[in-house]
């Protein structure tokens, strides 16, 4: 079996700041993999790297392409990049206006994905909308409002929705329960642990959470300064850590 994402000896250095250096793991089909740290340990320069907003000084992102095989991502064109980034691939953002349009329609947010992939037919884009706001939990009859008169929550399902309408294979999420009320975090998680099982979806989950990581997360990588300092099953990780930066982590979160 091949893995779907397969990252070798990634490093990205900001002149003699260490962003993220010797990364290297696998992540399977159907997998999420946590990754946790506290801020400034390289996480979401890690994730930029991986998703491809940010080139990498070295190493290598091979994603296993349904119609070339494992292909490099840091070498490829732009152009490819940007298909990617619209088909197999998804970018949830901690903050939803990142991620939305502010200014289209719910279901024009949902449907200008669909037509980025070729979709051309006005009812059929409309009909997917509507079913995907469903499975996100937005009411039919708010499809014609902007996302400007939604509540947090709200908007970071309606990107979730824009996200997963073309079916992608690799989702990565950045914070994505950041700055929610602790109610609308839970059932946020909720409906993302159920879409990830319901598509079989990978994803790459960053997030300073802990709890985040115990719900959605197979496997976890705990980054300090750049690097990885432990890795491995979310509950072995977070139930028995061996690096003394991981059991702070975890002693700190049981002393809230």
């Amino acid at each position: 079996m091949t893995p779907l994402l397969d990252v070798r000896g990634l490093e990205k250095r900001y002149g003699a700041r260490i962003g993220c250096t010797d990364v290297s793991f696998d992540l399977w089909p159907g997998e999420v993999m946590g990754i946790v740290g506290e801020s400034g340990s390289g996480k979401s320069t890690l994730l930029s790297c991986l998703a491809g907003d940010l080139a990498p000084d070295r190493g290598e992102v091979i994603f296993d392409t349904r119609d070339r095989g494992p292909v490099d991502t840091v070498t490829m064109s732009e152009p490819e990049r940007r298909m990617l980034g619209r088909t197999d691939w998804a970018f949830v953002h901690q903050t939803p206006r990142d991620g939305l349009r502010m200014g289209v329609s719910a279901g024009g947010n949902v449907g200008e994905r669909l037509m980025a992939v070729g979709a051309r037919h006005y009812g059929e884009i409309r009909t997917q909308a509507l079913d995907w706001l469903g499975r996100v939990e937005i009411a039919a009859d708010r499809i014609d409002d902007r996302p400007r008169d939604f509540s947090g929550g709200m908007q970071q399902r309606l990107q979730i929705a824009r996200n997963l309408v073309t079916g992608p294979r690799l989702v990565f999420m950045d914070e994505p329960t950041g700055g929610l009320d602790v109610s609308v975090q839970a059932r946020l998680l909720d409906l993302l642990r159920g879409l990830v099982r319901e598509m079989g979806l990978s994803a790459i989950v960053v997030t300073h959470d802990l709890a985040v990581v115990r719900l959605l997360a197979d496997r976890l990588m705990v980054m300090q300064g750049g690097r990885v300092v432990e890795a491995g099953l979310t509950d072995q990780v977070l139930d028995d850590p061996q690096h003394g930066y991981t059991q702070l982590l975890v002693s700190s979160v049981l002393q809230v």
